[in-house]
């Protein structure tokens, strides 16, 4: 995998900071991967500015965003000196023309999106993770690959570490998150501060989190000197996910915060800031996960106040909103994109003779045979009988994965039957395992198998403690469908069709 990843994300008081957070999410992870981050950006804040040289990335500053030549200038300098480097743009004013610079110099490239804005895309990979993604047309080059939907929704470190904690549901829900934005240039929530002071509760403690760029510190300040209710301003908070976790309910902008919520499984009302969140308070609200409270303009006091008055109240209604949250993000989005980023340079090709002793190491392999049905050591013999006689059957494809330095990492073997079905077995390199290639080994597998073969539906039996396969193929698109009985073994079955969207 190639080691540098250059993003080119800004923020400042019109148009947040959510852009930069979320790619803050991506460059975390790319830096577990073992890789290097490079962050190109026009920010107006010095506290995010830090953030991010705290996270140990690499930051360029620019004094002027596009489309002021000065940003180009500045920026390919960078990518000059990086010239293998995947390239990361996220924001609405990178069009077509800034795209096409970045593919001109020789980079691969990576688009953020939310809205399918421009005319046409030049990415090799345009990323929408909302959940209405999937509805909208892009326009975008044959190699384009689109990732698309909450599958793919990013979560920083601070997020992934709650995975497994559960939310305890009280009868009457007293805290309040309150988070619009890292800028909020209408001043939304000193009208969301003014509306919870008129709510007949007890006990009512609310957090409310400003941005490093938020210019009505004197107002907010004064709503809350005013309050009847415990409320504690924050400003450029780095434990977004413990507020969370504190918090019955969240009042919030339409952003990327949403996706962090309901992995979360916070209950939200989502107020629209602007035209892109729209779609996500709607979609959000459909799914039972929030409430759509509508645009910040049209929103009066009185609506807030009884909407979350109810929502308080309202224990049965709260567990539901934090249940169904859970299951719009599932956590495992930046595994997916990373898989998609470092399956540029992963390509299959046919086992060969010369493939025979690396096949039977695999095989024997200490993880893998405790793996298998049938955990028994294989003698060389038997080895050898088996590989040529698979060779020769026209209802068995074996593949050989080779990495982007032609090194092999795994092998994928089909079986077919007298249908359309075909079961597959998979296995990985030693030093390539929990590495994120076996998802995307599998999904490369079973495309070209769909492609080569008139094969419908692979089947794929695993053992039960086997969770990193599971989480694999669960990764590559394929769906559970039960227990059952292999060689006097419970298997987990999971099957993936040829129409099954990936």
């Amino acid at each position: 995998m190639n080691k540098n990843l250059i993003i080119r994300a800004d923020a400042d008081t019109h148009m947040g900071t959510g852009h930069v957070m979320r790619c803050i999410a991506l460059a975390q992870a790319w830096q577990d991967s073992g890789g290097q981050v490079f962050f190109i950006t026009a920010c107006e804040s010095d506290g995010l500015l830090q953030r991010l040289s705290n996270e140990g990335f690499q930051v360029v500053t620019l004094g002027q965003s596009y489309p002021d030549p000065a940003d180009w200038e500045a920026t390919s300098q960078v990518l000059g000196a990086h010239p293998d480097a995947w390239v990361v743009l996220d924001g609405y004013h990178f069009d077509e023309a800034y795209q096409k610079q970045v593919k001109k110099a020789g980079h691969r490239l990576l688009v953020i999106d939310d809205m399918a804005h421009l005319e046409h895309y030049c990415a090799d990979i345009v990323l929408n993770q909302n959940l209405h993604a999937e509805q909208l047309n892009y326009s975008c080059e044959p190699y384009t690959q689109l990732l698309l939907g909450t599958q793919y929704a990013v979560l920083r470190r601070e997020f992934l570490k709650w995975r497994n904690w559960k939310r305890e549901i009280p009868e009457v829900a007293r805290k309040v998150l309150v988070t619009l934005g890292g800028g909020d240039p209408d001043n939304v929530t000193f009208k969301v501060i003014r509306a919870i002071n008129r709510l007949e509760l007890e006990d009512l403690e609310v957090k409310v989190v400003i941005g490093p760029s938020n210019p009505h510190m004197a107002s907010l300040k004064e709503a809350v000197h005013h309050s009847p209710f415990t409320i504690h301003l924050l400003a450029s908070v780095e434990n977004m996910a413990e507020l969370m976790a504190w918090a019955d309910v969240a009042i919030s902008g339409g952003g990327s915060t949403c996706w962090e919520m309901a992995f979360m499984g916070l209950p939200n009302l989502v107020v629209v800031l602007a035209d892109n969140q729209w779609p996500v308070a709607e979609q959000l609200d459909t799914a039972g996960a929030a409430v759509n409270l509508g645009w910040f303009e049209n929103l009066s006091s009185s609506q807030i106040v009884q909407t979350l008055a109810r929502l308080l109240k309202s224990s049965d209604r709260w567990a539901e909103m934090a249940q169904r949250g859970r299951g719009v993000v599932d956590g495992e989005g930046n595994a997916r994109i990373l898989t998609r980023l470092r399956g540029q340079g992963l390509r299959l090709r046919q086992v060969r003779e010369e493939d025979l002793e690396l096949l039977w190491e695999w095989a024997n392999d200490r993880e893998v045979r405790t793996a298998a049905f049938s955990p028994e050591p294989i003698p060389w013999e038997e080895h050898v009988q088996w590989f040529r006689r698979k060779l020769r059957e026209p209802t068995c494809f074996l593949f050989i994965a080779l990495d982007d330095q032609n090194t092999p990492i795994g092998q994928v073997r089909f079986e077919i039957d007298e249908g359309e079905d075909a079961n597959i077995d998979v296995s990985i390199d030693r030093s390539k395992r929990r590495s994120g290639h076996g998802a995307l080994l599998i999904s490369k597998a079973v495309e070209e198998v769909f492609r080569v073969a008139p094969v419908e539906t692979v089947h794929a039996f695993i053992k039960p403690h086997n969770e990193g396969s599971i989480r694999a193929f669960e990764k590559a698109g394929f769906r559970k469908l039960g227990i059952e009985n292999v060689k006097r073994n419970a298997a987990m079955h999971y099957v993936r069709s040829r129409n099954d969207a990936q």
